[in-house]
């Protein structure tokens, strides 16, 4: 692991602010809007403000699909959100794990899931992101939250009472006081250098391929991972004959998949995607994305608080990155509120250090955890293979041990979770 560090660019405070808001949130992804949505659905008395730096329609354009666990979900129902996924969310009713390599004819299944965390609830569904987004952001902006595009934070400055953020973009001088500033502006986050908070960063020199397919069979709401050598392939069950792929190549790969034409990828496809489900068709484009393991150091500084990738960018191989931003989201709006209720600063150390120590240790562990996984699975070690396929057929005839992993992964295990991941209002 490398740890990387910016210079303090938190600047002297500048002229007087031209708007005022107690929480400015960069970032109208889904972290952005739901820690928006959850604070002034809560707290309609506080001002709240969105601020991203991408062009208005771009999250609309995007393609990929998530996986949101049953957690999650009871959230997004909470606040009013759900109920316009429904019809777009598929149910994972089964999940199977295999373990091979490429050229092995047959692919044994070591590893079974139930899909259920009670009955009628599944564990997760599939919800394309663009309808996510398009949720979320609809009923921000039916409560009253202003939703500003194009228009980046160019700089943050201490005030004695609150913090002045510069916008750059097509709002390019104005400038914002505000109370409280959430960093929901991902991995590669500005705000984070500016607030001078370290990051331990390690490089996997792999790459995740997401596109999706259509196929002539149903997929009847299963979902595999295969481990292969060159890391986890994943199917994901969307609505009608259709699936999201989440495939783990090196970047090299990656890069040469992404760039050949479609017949070429559709024949490297059917070797990892199989028949079973008859005949396979790309259905719109690839990308790639380069895979890292980003932690931040610290979560908050002063009127300044991290929130999904920008404190913590980790392998999708448990399918879980999606789902520990939602937990950041919940956790944050809380503390929030809390202290708006109480008559506290919403932007002091004090509240915030509240949220980094109730985030910060689930957010390493899940980290480290996905670091040894993805270490484990993506090689070709006869010896590591032997021990975890071992590891594998012994959990799946541990009905206890399954129970337990299917609760992580739908993120109802007991413990200090946030009221809103329990369906409860703040």
């Amino acid at each position: 692991m490398s740890d990387t560090s910016s210079p303090n660019a938190t600047l002297p405070s500048p002229s007087a602010p031209s708007v005022r808001a107690d929480v400015v949130v960069a970032g109208a992804g889904y972290v952005g809007l739901s820690v928006a949505v959850a604070i002034k659905d809560a707290a309609p008395g506080l001002e709240v403000l969105v601020v991203d730096a991408a062009p208005a329609g771009v999250h609309a354009r995007d393609e990929r699909a998530s996986a949101i666990a049953a957690a999650a979900s009871r959230m997004l129902d909470q606040l009013g959100v759900w109920r316009d996924l429904k019809d777009e969310a598929q149910p994972i009713t089964e999940m199977i794990v295999t373990d091979s390599r490429l050229s092995e004819p047959v692919r044994p299944v070591f590893l079974t899931f139930g899909g259920e965390v009670r009955p009628g609830e599944p564990f997760a569904h599939m919800v394309p992101n663009k309808a996510l987004i398009g949720a979320l952001r609809s009923r921000a902006e039916a409560l009253g939250v202003a939703i500003r595009q194009d228009s980046p934070v160019a700089s943050i400055a201490q005030a004695p009472a609150h913090l002045d953020v510069r916008l750059g973009g097509v709002a390019a001088g104005e400038t914002i006081a505000t109370r409280l500033l959430v960093a929901a502006d991902g991995v590669r986050s500005k705000i984070r250098d500016m607030a001078g908070i370290r990051t331990v960063h390690t490089d996997y020199d792999q790459s995740g391929i997401v596109a999706t397919v259509r196929h002539e069979r149903p997929h009847e709401g299963r979902a595999e991972e295969h481990f292969l050598p060159a890391g986890p392939f994943a199917i994901l069950p969307l609505k009608g004959n259709r699936s999201s792929l989440v495939w783990t190549e090196s970047r090299r790969e990656a890069e040469r998949l992404v760039a050949c034409d479609e017949m070429l990828f559709e024949i490297e496809l059917e070797k990892r995607f199989g028949h079973k489900l008859g005949a396979v068709s790309l259905e719109g484009g690839r990308r790639a994305f380069p895979l890292g393991l980003t932690l931040a150091r610290d979560f908050v500084r002063p009127r300044v608080a991290l929130a999904g990738d920008a404190a913590h960018g980790i392998h999708p191989i448990a399918g879980q990155g999606l789902n520990l931003g939602f937990k950041d989201a919940a956790a944050l709006a809380e503390v929030v509120v809390e202290a708006a209720r109480l008559g506290l600063d919403v932007g002091s150390l004090d509240t915030l250090e509240t949220y980094q120590r109730w985030r910060r240790f689930d957010t390493v562990q899940l980290g480290v955890t996905t670091d040894i996984l993805n270490r484990l699975f993506s090689n070709d070690n006869d010896l590591l293979r032997a021990v975890r396929s071992f590891g594998l057929s012994l959990v799946d005839r541990a009905p206890r041990l399954k129970d337990f992993f299917i609760a992580q992964a739908a993120g109802t295990t007991r413990g200090a979770s946030p009221r809103l991941l329990q369906g409860e209002a703040i």
